[in-house]
């Protein structure tokens, strides 16, 4: 991880944001006035982008996907009134989704379930505040499901 500052003019801030998030993994982009306020600063923290990881790769230790579903069924289905789902959850479901629409395009399947995963990534995303995963957020699943079972 590394410390991004750049100093720029106020117009010119949504197009640089939008070069680093294609870039780097960014965080939040903090926006702040120069000493003369003609410019502004803006900070953020950033890593390198990972190479994307293959679907047989990033769910190469992953459970099969009955047993995910019904871990993710059960999960929800034990969920206090009130209280919000764990990040794990949501990873989890996100991944399961993924790998069941991999299945499908494999086997010739017309379904929606490539767009059903699509929609559970962009709420992961949406969750873990990524950015620059719009064209292909099953990567971003992808690759956040591997890191977190490396780290199982």
């Amino acid at each position: 991880m590394f410390d991004i500052r750049v100093i720029c003019h106020e117009v010119d801030v949504p197009e640089i944001t939008k070069g680093l998030a294609e870039t780097f993994i960014l965080g939040a982009v903090r926006q702040l006035p120069t000493r003369n306020s003609h410019k502004v600063r803006l900070y953020a923290v950033a890593d390198q982008r990972p190479q994307p990881l293959t679907p047989h790769n990033a769910y190469a230790l992953a459970p099969s996907i009955v047993s995910e579903i019904g871990w993710t069924a059960n999960e929800a289905a034990s969920r206090q009134f009130g209280r919000q789902m764990a990040r794990e959850f949501w990873l989890r479901k996100a991944a399961v989704l993924d790998r069941i629409a991999l299945v499908d395009c494999d086997q010739g399947i017309r379904s929606d379930a490539a767009e059903v995963a699509a929609d559970a990534a962009r709420r992961l995303i949406d969750l873990d505040r990524a950015t620059g995963y719009d064209s292909d957020p099953r990567s971003y699943v992808r690759n956040a499901y591997a890191d977190w079972r490396r780290h199982q």
